[in-house]
């Protein structure tokens, strides 16, 4: 018998989830993310069902010298969720929601992905910021900031972050919050998977139903012209509103380039007729998809373009502005695409996120101003070196415009101090010392690491 089997024998009997080894049926299906590209086999998958199974399998995993990863959704396109030869800890049946319409709050489990928390706390006419892409899940998503459609109203999804169940590598169970270890829970705003695992989160909810949402599409020889007015209209955007601009092809496999306007407007039906008439104005679209829908929808209506098991690959920074030069620069990049799904696309980053003190969250980005992503994504593996080669290609033909800073849910194989620091910026050397404290040894590592010996 063998440590680790010595290991599971004392753990497997109270154990409420399930320990699963290479040879067991649900083993490939456990180790998948949503990243086709990503292929690892860890030694064991401790699917947990609660915070006791995190103790346990943390504790496992230390005993055995087993290098620990952790799954919430799976969504990260860096794929590190799964560990190679190590003990990953998956929380997807982890999916309690509980909804307080009174309070206006919700906590939930960190298995849960942002389409299931959308629809329980639609049901109270409620919301919060979350991703835009709805098969997220939402504990990686809120530990690395949060950027999403309702940000210029009600702030990242950090900002509206009111508490985390955390267990720490000694296996402590702690309830993180502004009143109970805040050194943590200000490190928790941002500072990604460094310091345990979330098993619960709990938000802060506020009353939104339906927004004016979808996206209005343009023929791509209009491009440089909509590009150019999506830099000028959004200076002027108020809070309730945010658009992103994408050079995209059209999403019946004709491989139609377009260029395209994606919209989310929370505020009433008469103030988004009014902030939009601009965007009404300025030409006649190909394709109109603007309208009043539940706000559950906008959240979900970029999930095509990324479906499961599809390969990705991924990179991004942050503008100051969109000048001439890097639009012309885009539609070069865009022309020269391997993949009909691959974008070029420009998220405004304004309005509340941008009004909160750099040193309030782990976050260290709240400048107004845009961020560039390269979100490739290509069906056939023979793809993949062609459509990693374009992306890096056009990330670098980019990088004269990018100002300090990055995101980091969107970072793909980037390694090394300067990309971290970019990352936390001003903050990393105040997470080094929440590190040292509550991971010195780094044991949760896979992620983009905050070095407790730096």
């Amino acid at each position: 018998m063998t440590a680790i089997e010595e290991h599971m024998a004392i753990v497997e009997p109270t154990f409420s989830g399930a320990l699963i080894r290479p040879d067991d049926a649900r083993y490939d299906g456990a180790r998948a993310c949503h990243n086709g590209l990503i292929d690892k086999r860890p030694a064991l998958i401790a699917r947990c069902h609660g915070s006791a199974d995190i103790v346990d399998a943390i504790r496992l995993a230390r005993e055995t010298g087993l290098e620990i990863s952790v799954r919430g959704g799976g969504h990260n396109v860096a794929g590190r969720a799964v560990t190679e030869g190590g003990l990953m800890i998956d929380l997807a049946e982890m999916k309690g929601i509980y909804v307080h319409p009174e309070a206006r709050t919700v906590r939930a489990q960190g298995g849960v992905t942002w389409a299931e928390l959308n629809r329980e706390t639609a049901l109270h006419g409620l919301a919060v910021t979350g991703g835009q892409v709805s098969t997220t899940g939402i504990a990686g998503f809120t530990l690395g900031g949060g950027l999403g459609w309702l940000m210029g109203l009600y702030g990242l999804v950090v900002d509206n972050l009111l508490s985390v169940e955390l267990v720490t590598a000694e296996g402590e169970v702690l309830q993180a919050s502004t009143d109970s270890h805040p050194d943590l829970f200000w490190a928790l705003r941002g500072g990604g998977g460094n310091f345990g695992v979330a098993a619960s989160l709990e938000y802060r909810l506020h009353p939104l139903a339906d927004v004016t949402g979808g996206l209005l599409a343009y023929p791509i020889d209009a491009a440089a012209d909509v590009m150019r007015f999506y830099r000028d209209f959004t200076r002027q955007a108020p809070d309730e509103l945010t658009m992103h601009c994408a050079l995209v092809h059209a999403p019946d496999g004709s491989g139609l380039k377009l260029a395209a306007l994606v919209i989310c407007h929370a505020g009433s039906p008469a103030d988004a007729e009014r902030d939009l008439a601009p965007v009404r104005a300025f030409r006649e679209p190909m394709v109109d998809m603007l309208g009043r829908i539940p706000y559950p929808a906008v959240n979900s209506m970029l999930d095509a373009g990324y479906p499961r098991g599809a390969l990705g690959y991924w990179k991004s920074s942050f503008l100051s502005d969109l000048s001439d030069g890097l639009i012309d620069a885009a539609l070069e990049q865009f022309l020269t695409t391997p993949s009909i799904m691959n974008a070029i696309l420009i998220e405004q980053y304004h309005g509340a996120a941008t009004r909160v003190p750099v040193d309030a969250t782990a976050v260290a980005n709240r400048e107004e101003g845009y961020n560039l992503l390269l979100p490739s994504t290509w069906l056939d593996p023979e793809d993949t070196e062609a459509n990693i080669a374009w992306t890096r290609a056009a990330y670098e033909a980019f990088t004269p415009w990018f100002r300090q800073g990055r995101w980091l849910n969107y970072f793909a194989d980037d390694e090394g101090m300067d990309a971290t620091r970019a990352v936390y910026g001003p903050n990393y050397d105040r997470l080094v010392e929440v590190k040292r404290r509550y991971d010195p040894e780094n044991v949760f590592h896979l992620n983009v690491n905050i070095d407790p010996g730096a």
